[in-house]
């Protein structure tokens, strides 16, 4: 079920956020205190997770992506339509790039970049999914391509 409503976007301690009411967070379900959610901020989709706050509503962190995403600022009230999110393999962050996989397969590094731990390849990949140009991503898969071509070199060396 979507939930639209309008927010002000304010400033708390050095973070961006909105304010999320009980009425829509009583009808979504939390796990470990946190409310995973996908949605949109004036159109612009996102996956974040609702805080709870002590003595007040959960509160949705507004990050630059989404404040560029959604042609907003500071100060602004912005239309957020938000829901569930129940399947986290379909969070971006985790998903693996489509120009990342073809590098990899054609490196043969595919087993190195699975041995990285998950928070690096999960680090790796949000980057990646948020860069909008195809020359900037295309440099940055090289830069992750040496660095796992230098590990390789450096674990053969006796």
């Amino acid at each position: 079920m979507k939930h639209v409503f309008e927010a002000l976007i304010y400033k708390t301690g050095i973070n961006w956020a909105v304010d999320v009411s009980a009425e829509i967070t009583g009808k979504l379900k939390a796990e470990k205190g946190y409310i995973r959610i996908k949605g949109r901020i004036n159109g612009f989709e996102f996956r974040k997770s609702l805080v709870p706050v002590k003595s007040g509503p959960y509160r949705l962190f507004v990050n630059l992506l989404m404040m560029k995403g959604g042609k907003t600022a500071l100060g602004q009230v912005a239309e957020f339509e938000i829901e569930q999110d129940n399947d986290p393999v379909l969070r971006i962050e985790q998903r693996m790039h489509p120009v990342l996989i073809e590098y990899l397969d054609k490196h043969n590094l595919n087993a190195e970049f699975n041995n990285l731990t998950n928070s690096r390849k999960k680090d790796i990949l949000a980057y990646l999914h948020s860069l909008k140009y195809p020359e900037t991503l295309k440099k940055n898969i090289e830069k992750v391509i040496r660095q796992l071509k230098d590990k390789v070199q450096d674990t053969r060396i006796p």
